[in-house]
């Protein structure tokens, strides 16, 4: 795997969403690049301890959490801070999707789908934020960078609240670049489109997939391992003027003006 030579070294970042696609990538290549990863994850411990297992160079571990929790983000960072004294890089990539077509599903069913995906892909990365982001200020600096989405700026009809989160995401990625960059605190937002994980395969491999890949002129969708490579650049020492920056990777696949 070739990655960016880099100034991990002597850095902890945290990863949420380690367990699999796009935050499994990202932690394999930030421990390559010399970094202390903290692998979060909430249902697939398997999933996190395996991927732990296969990380390069030492003190990585992994952490539990639901996100929608603010008690159970309040007990990882509890147990994180036990064994970590402070996190340079939050990665805020942990996100869910669920189809909720406003014609075809019911008042219950559309409710619980915009408590949900809001919860996990907006309110917990803003309290994780939060929470992280202070202890950055006192400490002199840090990076934040938001896993967004193509889908808030091209809308997402088949799941809207999906689109609202990452949307709202880049707006709160802004909102801290601006207020926060005084104390060398940098933040970015990365936008994929289509990225083969484990959560688009069915989509991948279905009768969709040739259609999907055909929206961008390269005729394929994004690996993973591309997002971890942007990720990893966005953390290293001489990206610090592209905060407040939403970086896309969708392959020419939605220009936005």
């Amino acid at each position: 795997m070739d990655v960016i030579t880099s100034d991990m070294k002597r850095k902890t970042v945290l990863i949420t969403g380690a367990s699999g696609g796009i935050g499994a990538a990202v932690s394999e290549y930030f421990a390559q690049a010399g970094a202390r990863v903290i692998m979060h994850y909430n249902n697939d411990e398997e999933g996190a301890q395996d991927k732990l297992g296969n990380l390069v160079g030492d003190g990585h571990f992994a952490v539990k959490a639901d996100l929608s929790s603010r008690d159970s983000i309040d007990q990882m960072m509890n147990e994180i801070f036990s064994k970590v004294t402070a996190i340079d890089v939050l990665i805020n990539n942990a996100g869910i999707y669920d189809e909720h077509k406003i014609f075809t599903c019911g008042k219950e069913e559309w409710n619980r789908a915009w408590d949900s995906i809001m919860n996990v892909n907006l309110m917990g990365p803003v309290y994780l934020s939060y929470l992280i982001i202070n202890r950055m200020a006192d400490r002199g600096g840090g990076k934040v960078i938001n896993i967004t989405s193509r889908g808030a700026f091209r809308g997402e009809p088949s799941a809207p609240a999906y689109a609202a989160s990452k949307a709202a995401l880049n707006a709160f990625s802004q909102s801290m670049a601006k207020e926060v960059a005084p104390q060398n605190v940098f933040v970015y937002a990365i936008a994929p489109g289509w990225v083969d994980t484990k959560m688009a395969a069915s989509s991948l491999q279905g009768p969709e997939g040739d259609s999907v890949r055909s929206q961008s002129p390269l005729n394929r969708v994004a690996r993973p391992e591309e997002i971890a490579h942007t990720a990893l650049f966005l953390a290293c020492e001489g990206s610090e003027f592209l905060t407040g920056g939403i970086i896309d990777i969708n392959g020419a696949s939605y220009l936005r003006v």
